[in-house]
């Protein structure tokens, strides 16, 4: 696989190079960074602080690199998002996109370009929070209509978006699996704020370096079932957003998530 990377300075950028560059049947062909950062044009590892250099430098516009390779991973912003997955699919380029903060409209956009390309919109790439996944499905179906449902999720200072997109996700198999609706409740207060009989809801709190950490709690009466993960570092999405990209690659056209390439 001929791989793009994208934001090869950031928390996850970074690590997926180090991860792909020690990888075999991987080949880094560039990296994407913001123009006018002083690294375009260095090598991605130097820039991506790995201790060698890779061969491949850091491009500052898709369109100078996308020829050249098969895949492209980009966890960078939401505009840049949507303008990667214009150019890949005009160029018939695999994307695996872990970015998050997405509108309803451009999640739509990643599923209609399955129709051109093999797309991942993954807004988290951890194998454990897709074994969580399934654990909250069967904890819905069992208990969704006699507990009251609770979904907290902590990152660091820096996180973008609120709620994570994991937890939305979460909020979405929850209710697929209950089989009704739910209305979405962002935090509680201040002053009077009762809970609604039909909710969930969603607490994110922000703080120091915290890579990730999702707890689900079901309530019931004299009980309650709490599902939890937490991440150490970001090395687990890192690993699993080139695994991800390895194994799409090798699909036909479609709209996939994470699930898809991981055997559960």
């Amino acid at each position: 696989m001929r791989l793009v990377i994208t934001a090869p300075r950031g928390k996850m950028g970074n690590l997926i190079t180090l991860i792909a560059a020690e990888r075999e049947g991987i080949e880094i062909v560039g990296g994407l960074g913001p123009k006018g950062r002083d690294y375009i044009g260095k090598d991605i590892g130097e820039v991506a602080g790995i201790g060698k250099k890779v061969g491949a430098p850091v491009y500052d516009s898709i369109e100078d690199i996308i020829d050249e390779c098969d895949c492209v991973i980009d966890f960078s912003t939401v505009e840049e998002a949507m303008h990667i997955l214009d150019v890949c699919k005009a160029k018939g380029k695999a994307l695996v996109c872990g970015s998050t903060g997405f509108s309803a409209e451009q999640k739509q956009a990643f599923v209609d370009a399955g129709a051109d390309i093999p797309v991942m919109l993954a807004a988290n790439t951890s194998r454990m929070v897709n074994v969580m996944s399934k654990l909250l499905a069967m904890a819905a179906k069992a208990l969704g209509e006699t507990c009251d449902i609770e979904i907290v999720d902590m990152h660091d200072a820096k996180k973008l978006d609120s709620p994570s997109g994991t937890a939305g996700e979460m909020r979405e198999t929850i209710i697929n699996a209950i089989g009704e609706e739910r209305e979405a409740k962002y935090g509680r207060g201040p002053g009077r704020d009762p809970r609604e009989e039909i909710e969930i809801g969603h607490h994110s709190l922000r703080g120091g370096d915290t890579p990730s950490s999702h707890i689900v709690y079901f309530m019931g009466n004299g009980e309650r079932l709490e599902i939890a993960h937490h991440s150490i570092n970001w090395k687990c999405f890192a690993s699993g957003a080139v695994d991800a990209g390895q194994w799409i690659v090798n699909q036909p056209k479609g709209s996939y998530v994470i699930s898809d390439c991981i055997e559960l």
